[in-house]
């Protein structure tokens, strides 16, 4: 008897873009008169030992990893009749196995371009040569092909120039619409489940009642905070004035972790805000949250300008450092054991959350890598380890530029210090992350 002939469909390759709305690969695959499913890989890769020590992914982002995609799951096939097929396997072996079963035409998938997940898709691209890779940009405030340089060589080094320059030329596209939900005519039973943490080698946790991350994963959820911080409680509108406090969960947006694994995206807040706008208040914060998506959109640009630099020691300015590696110094400086109790009190958070403020982050960085004068990407590794908002771009930009090897033009140092009695003047946060100590300064 003849072999049965294969059901031809095309793929939506799901990987930092997880979410229904504006979703380019999405949009583009339903286009298409084929039918499509949808794949998410749990790749082992993500969840080893790094070179440094740590686990790529921890147990915080991984937990919010698992809300998102179920989240993913649940919209995909409840709006769009598309059915997620989950994997906690290598993609280049689950594509294998889906090209065993199905006549794979096209694959739609985000735009990536660091060198793992390049890596990763040359090695499905090779088991399936005469499939074609649809990618989009879709990561992006101001959209690559909008932006007013001929070429990414040309990004300028210093924010403000890219700022000024891209607020002025660039118009923000609109958020593309829902695709209309295909026909029920499944390719067959969609019998994969989601992984665990124990799955994923990791260990379950409860969340600190100090903790100011305590949301869960999930599109839904990104809608749900926006709804809150925006229109419920109008915390927008005092954003600038509080962003760089220390507890709780409205002091800032918290909107990081959706937009870093892609539950929501930029242009969906841009265009929330300017909603805003026109109906509450237009201020300064309103601005300010605008001005932070695009420092977001900087670091991206600096990582598609430079490559695997922002990853090397000289970082993008080639600069010879001396720098050290001391276990002792590390292991302190993870346990908060420093002599700086304001660094003590992040480093206890971020171990015991998965967060940690913008205010925080820069002085725990600038004190490991311009005191203690400790190997800067062994702190960025720990960072992603850690972070439940642990974005590739954002984290090796920002610990390069508070490292003395990035786009800092002043190669500013935190004196810590007089940081924390002005951030933290009343030593609330110190103590309540640090315990019964009293003076902390």
């Amino acid at each position: 008897m003849p072999e049965k002939q294969k059901q031809s469909c095309n793929v939506v390759w799901f990987r930092n873009d997880l979410r229904i709305h504006d979703n380019s690969s999405l949009t583009n695959a339903m286009k298409t008169s084929k039918k499509v499913i949808a794949v998410y890989c749990f790749d082992p890769r993500n969840f080893e030992e790094t070179e440094f020590g740590f686990k790529k992914t921890e147990k915080f982002r991984a937990q919010f990893l698992l809300e998102t995609v179920k989240n993913l799951q649940q919209n995909l096939k409840e709006k769009l009749n598309v059915d997620l097929f989950l994997y906690h396997d290598y993609p280049e072996k689950v594509f294998k196995s889906l090209a065993e079963k199905y006549s794979i035409e096209e694959i739609f998938l985000q735009k990536e371009w660091t060198q793992e997940e390049i890596y990763i898709q040359q090695k499905v691209a090779e088991i399936l040569p005469k499939v074609k890779f649809k990618e989009s940009y879709n990561q992006f405030l101001f959209h690559p092909e909008d932006i007013p340089y001929e070429n990414f060589q040309n990004i300028p080094e210093v924010f403000t120039n890219f700022r000024k320059k891209c607020e002025y030329h660039v118009n923000v596209r609109p958020p593309e619409s829902l695709p209309q939900p295909q026909d029920e005519n499944f390719l067959g039973e969609n019998t994969t489940t989601i992984p665990t943490l124990e799955n994923l080698s990791l260990q379950n946790f409860q969340i600190d009642s100090r903790s100011a991350f305590t949301f869960k994963g999930g599109e839904d959820e990104a809608l749900k905070r926006i709804q809150h911080y925006f229109w419920k409680t109008c915390q927008l509108q005092h954003y600038k004035e509080t962003r760089n406090q220390l507890l709780g969960a409205d002091y800032s947006s918290k909107l990081s972790a959706w937009l870093a694994n892609g539950s929501i995206s930029a242009k969906t807040i841009y265009w929330e805000v300017k909603k805003f706008e026109k109906q509450i208040e237009k201020n300064d914060s309103t601005y300010w949250l605008i001005f932070e998506l695009i420092w977001r959109d900087f670091f991206k640009y600096i990582s598609l300008k430079h490559g695997n630099k922002i990853f090397q020691l000289s970082g993008i300015l080639n600069k010879k450092l001396d720098w050290n590696y001391d276990k002792k110094t590390l292991q302190n400086w993870i346990n908060g054991e420093t002599k700086e109790p304001f660094v003590n009190a992040n480093m206890k958070e971020i171990a015991t959350t998965g967060f940690m403020s913008n205010r925080g982050r820069q002085n725990v960085n600038s004190f490991w890598a311009k005191e203690l004068k400790q190997d800067w990407r062994i702190g960025a590794a720990y960072f992603e380890s850690l972070l439940v908002d642990y974005d590739v771009h954002s984290n090796w930009g920002n610990w390069m530029y508070n490292s003395g090897v990035g786009n800092d033009p002043r190669d500013r140092k935190f004196n810590i210090q007089s940081q924390a009695k002005r951030y933290d003047p009343n030593q609330k946060y110190q103590q309540t992350w640090l315990g019964g100590q009293k003076e902390l300064f």
